[in-house]
């Protein structure tokens, strides 16, 4: 067991939350229950998984979660990418958002790649 707020991972993706739920305010109100609940379910599945993981008693147990959190940061980057061919979410926050949800896929294939060992 570790502690998951130490683990950069954990700290970008609870992040990346953060900006996707304001994100989200622009979203039409037809969408609340469809796209936006997808949407808000699979990126706090990113960092939940990693929490979920990280209070796991083996290194195996643990990288069964990251590997959740990475199946969720794929489909939450096609999720975004729906969103934006949609017209829901200018190109601009689309750009910022698929960075990050890069740069946190990385993060976590590293951390999985580390925790196998």
């Amino acid at each position: 067991m570790q502690d998951y707020k130490d683990l950069v991972a954990w700290q970008k993706s609870h992040e990346f939350v953060i900006s996707i739920y304001k994100s989200l305010s622009e979203f039409p109100k037809e969408e609340t229950y469809n796209l936006v609940s997808q949407i808000k379910r699979a990126s706090t599945s990113i960092p939940a998984n990693i929490v979920e993981g990280a209070g796991r008693f083996t290194p195996k147990d643990f990288a069964h979660f990251l590997q959740n959190a990475l199946g969720s940061s794929h489909e939450i980057e096609y999720l975004i990418l729906l969103s934006k061919d949609l017209g829901y979410m200018n190109i601009n926050i689309y750009t910022i958002h698929v960075q990050h949800i890069n740069e946190i896929k990385a993060m976590l294939i590293s951390l999985i790649k580390k925790v196998r060992g």
